[in-house]
């Protein structure tokens, strides 16, 4: 089979010429690493540790158990792994025949997982037996009858099951060895062809199927090293579901891109990261911003060596003020950097080490080499520095479309500029500021709320933890705006008059002031982190 994608020629040949694409698959940088350090450490996770040797004969066998199962170049894989060796396995050695990774994030149950299968219409998808206390070859049994294209279930773990393939017996294939890898390189794809379809982590609605080449992902990954200082010798954690494209790049393809090691970490938690950066000395980590907020009050923070970790990069969320500051206290030697990205564009702007403050928390960074960011107005004409309009995005990191949406992609574009149906403003160094999703927009009698601004504001108040400013609707002025508030543990209450106090003595303009506040034992979030506001907004709706 094969998507259809709105890659051109054009934009081949002009990428290709700029240096941006370099016909490269991940196998490629596997092999090099395999042959230049076999013995070297590529992976470790909670079970094992791998070696690059080792990783390359692993990813050999399991591309040549695809094969054995029927799977063809442009064959979709689902699996839906933890953060373990398989997850990196299993999607190098779909690379490695040109067939379609599909990762699916753990916490995906029956609704999500019936519709990407169905519309990726895998040939094989793949699970563990058990994770956190889900049966996740039951949902598959549950939701097969709907796949018709579905032939093979692989179960990873110790369980096994009717009707499924056991990880141990399919990584089992005989070859002989020296035949078998000539047939792979054989098989190596076109570097333009689709190597991944990964699904939108859903803030705003159904999931899309982003379909990336093997040369928009390496050319994402191309300049980190540089800029964040990141070599061979760096160690890389990653606390990220790798189905998302957070993990996907910088925890599951960084490393060997780049000849370094991975650390996987099965599910974020704070404690567990302290003691991994001792023991690893792990030097660089990326996540959503909460991840910050959280390692600063690991409660063992202050019992263990952290002096090798130098950069932690936080993706999806402004950073508030008063964490950046926590951060340089606590752990002084580590810079902080805030970025922006999507799922179609990977990560288009981050911070540069030795930025000032204000950089770093009143912008999303600047620009990779390559890509171009802008703002609009509502006509389409392009917007001086430091005003708001709608984000646009072009480059070699972006996207080919969405999977079976061929239409929708289109109208995701002007030209060669993706919408990212996010507001921001440029200012006159070329650093983005995002001000939120088009559709978070709070327009109170015929007034724009700078919803960024404010939820940075109340982030300083000392009793909270997390904050979302949301919209909810009013028959006179259309919308008012809602504070949702998270306290920290011990906090006590807070009020709807405390926080109107507070505000007011932060010189917040009254009008910008929420006039509902709703305070939640936890926010809805994307496995990513990120704050998913429609829920939000659906779960308070009604006057303020």
């Amino acid at each position: 089979m094969s998507f259809e994608t709105i890659l051109t020629q054009d934009q081949i040949d002009g990428y290709t010429q700029q240096g941006f694409w370099r016909n490269r698959t991940i196998t490629d940088f596997l092999d090099e690493a395999a042959a230049r350090t076999p013995g070297k450490t590529a992976f470790i996770d909670s079970r094992r540790q791998i070696t690059y040797g080792e990783l390359r004969d692993e990813v050999d066998r399991c591309a040549s158990g695809f094969l054995q199962l029927g799977v063809e170049p442009g064959d979709v894989v689902s699996f839906q792994l933890p953060n373990r060796i398989e997850w990196a396995v299993t999607h190098f050695a779909a690379s490695r025949i040109g067939a379609i990774s599909n990762p699916l994030i753990p916490i995906y149950r029956e609704r999500e997982i019936s519709f990407m299968v169905s519309l990726a219409r895998s040939k094989v998808v793949i699970v563990p037996d058990e994770f956190r206390g889900f049966d996740y070859p039951a949902m598959i049994e549950r939701l097969r009858p709907q796949w018709p294209d579905l032939k093979h279930v692989i179960v990873v773990g110790d369980k096994p099951r009717c009707g499924t393939l056991p990880w141990p017996d399919f990584m089992a294939t005989a070859r002989e060895e020296q035949r078998e890898r000539s047939r792979l390189a054989a098989l190596r794809p076109d570097p333009d062809e689709v190597t991944l379809l990964i699904f939108t982590s859903g803030t705003t609605g159904e999931p899309k199927g982003v379909m990336h080449t093997h040369n928009t992902l390496v050319a994402a990954n191309d300049p980190l090293p540089s800029r964040l200082g990141i070599t061979d010798a760096s160690v890389i954690h990653m606390g990220s579901t790798l189905a998302h494209l957070t993990g996907f790049l910088y925890g599951a393809r960084l490393p060997v891109q780049t000849g370094a090691t991975g650390v996987f970490q099965e599910a974020w938690d704070a404690r567990a990261f302290v003691e991994l950066v001792e023991k690893h000395r792990i030097t660089y980590t990326s996540g959503a911003t909460p991840f910050l907020h959280d390692l600063l009050g690991a409660p063992n923070l202050a019992d263990h060596d952290l002096a090798s970790l130098e950069r932690f990069c936080c993706m999806g969320a402004p950073i508030p003020r008063v964490i950046v500051r926590e951060a340089q206290q606590k752990l002084p030697h580590m810079v902080v950097l805030g970025g922006w990205g999507q799922s179609e564009n990977a990560l288009v702007t981050l911070g540069i080490p030795g930025d000032p403050e204000e950089k770093i928390v009143d912008t999303d960074g600047c620009p990779w080499p390559g890509m171009r960011i802008r703002v609009v107005d509502s006509e389409g004409g392009e917007l001086a520095p430091n005003r708001d309009g709608r984000l646009q995005v072009t480059g070699p990191f972006l996207f080919v479309g969405y999977a079976e949406r061929l239409e929708m992609t289109r109208e995701s574009f002007s030209g060669e500029w993706f919408d990212t149906g996010d507001l921001a403003r440029i200012d006159e160094d070329g650093y983005l500021k995002i001000s939120g999703r088009v559709k978070d927009v709070i327009i109170r009698g015929g007034e724009n709320i700078p919803v960024a601004y404010v939820e940075n504001v109340l982030y300083e108040n000392d009793k909270l933890d997390s904050v979302a400013v949301v919209g909810v609707p009013d028959p006179r002025l259309q919308e008012r705006a809602c504070a949702c508030v998270v306290l920290r543990p011990g906090a006590g209450d807070f009020t709807f008059d405390e926080m109107q106090q507070y505000l007011k003595e932060k010189g917040v303009a009254r009008q910008y002031w929420p006039e509902k506040l709703v305070v939640c034992p936890e926010f809805p979030r994307t496995p990513s982190g990120k704050i998913q506001k429609f829920q939000l907004r659906d779960r308070f709706r009604g006057d303020a």
